[in-house]
């Protein structure tokens, strides 16, 4: 038999035993970052170019603010907006070196390393955001996807800024004839440019973190852009004539460097991946709010003269900019052109 002593010292003995197993199989971190050391905290530099007032800007606001609560403060995702970390042309090639972790860029400039991409630059290539969701999640837009792997870039996710108006200080733009020999700011793609170009207009690819002081300076008449991207720069206040055209879509693909990515846990990734599935959600519908809101507000301030299409001049604009699709087909494989959902509808 057992003496007392021998009993609780038998135990005092489990009791440690079980306390250092649960204590490996389960790691509570603290809330507090400051009690993290750096080797504890994983920290994503998340680096874009446009305002917190849109819906890139609040939804990587949001997309923080969960992971950091979802983590306990182990993860935290630190938002660089409005180009002060890297500019338009520089966040790119930041997180090529490994600079930072993650970006999220208009598809527009991902086609200087995909150009296939620029399919998604076609004027009015898709009807609504609806059409752009269903494209890239179909197999030819998984197949996009994985042409970015080849340069170290792995894609989790695609947020909205909605579809492209134009806007000028010339003259009203009402027929696509209206174009000609205007000077207009475009992102850096070859489909952008050629869209112009054949209606007798002069691209100019320009950064956005520098459109307002190029068109403040004149150096370019008009520009084209979302409802959200023009109010948060207030680019409307330079120009003196807005069309409603909804003429292509605007949107941004979610980057992370490989290696960055292979280098987090296999729970982190998870936590990541889940986290930004229900962010993207939320996004896409800010967006469309966001959108609406910011349309009322150019209406309501009556400080530019504004012009919808009818579905009329929309038929005769898409028809104006059939060269574009010419141009893409014969530069890339027009099976990307052919798998957009206009052009499934007639088979």
């Amino acid at each position: 038999m057992w003496s007392n002593r021998s009993k609780i010292r038998f135990v005092s003995v489990l009791i440690l035993i079980i306390i250092l197993l649960v204590s490996c199989q389960q790691r509570d971190y603290p809330t507090d970052n400051e009690q993290l050391s750096h080797e504890e905290q994983i920290v994503i530099r998340f680096s874009h170019v446009v305002g917190e007032n849109t819906p890139k800007g609040m939804a990587a606001i949001k997309f923080a603010e969960l992971i950091k609560e979802r983590s306990n403060g182990h993860v935290e995702i630190q938002v660089f907006p409005n180009g002060v970390l890297y500019k338009d042309g520089e966040e790119l090639n930041a997180l090529l070196r490994g600079d930072i972790q993650m970006i999220a860029p208009a598809i527009s400039k991902i086609t200087t390393l995909v150009p296939e991409w620029s399919v998604m630059d076609l004027p009015y290539a898709f009807k609504n955001a609806d059409e752009v969701h269903s494209y890239v999640g179909s197999e030819i837009g998984q197949s996009l996807m994985k042409k970015l792997n080849a340069h170290n870039l792995l894609s989790v996710g695609v947020w909205d800024s909605g579809f492209k108006q134009l806007s000028n200080s010339i003259r009203p733009i009402e027929h696509i004839s209206d174009l000609k020999e205007l000077r207009m700011r475009i992102m850096p793609s070859d489909i952008l440019a050629e869209q112009f170009s054949s209606v007798g207009a002069y691209p100019k690819r320009i950064d956005f973190n520098t459109v307002f002081n190029q068109l403040q300076k004149g150096n370019v008449d008009g520009q084209e852009n979302t409802f959200t991207n023009i109010t948060s720069k207030n680019i409307h206040s330079l120009q003196d004539y807005l069309t409603v055209s909804n003429h292509g879509y605007l949107g941004y693909l979610l980057l992370i460097n490989n290696e960055s990515w292979d280098s987090l846990p296999k729970d982190v990734q998870t936590l990541l991946m889940d986290t930004l599935e229900e962010v993207q959600e939320w996004e896409w519908q800010l967006a469309k709010d966001l959108s609406a809101e910011r349309l009322q507000e150019m209406e309501a301030c009556e400080c530019i003269n504004i012009h919808y299409l009818s579905n009329q001049d929309v038929q005769k604009w898409e028809s104006a900019f059939e060269p574009v699709y010419d141009y893409y087909a014969g530069k890339y494989d027009s099976k990307y052109i052919n798998a957009l959902p206009k052009n499934q509808s007639h088979h």
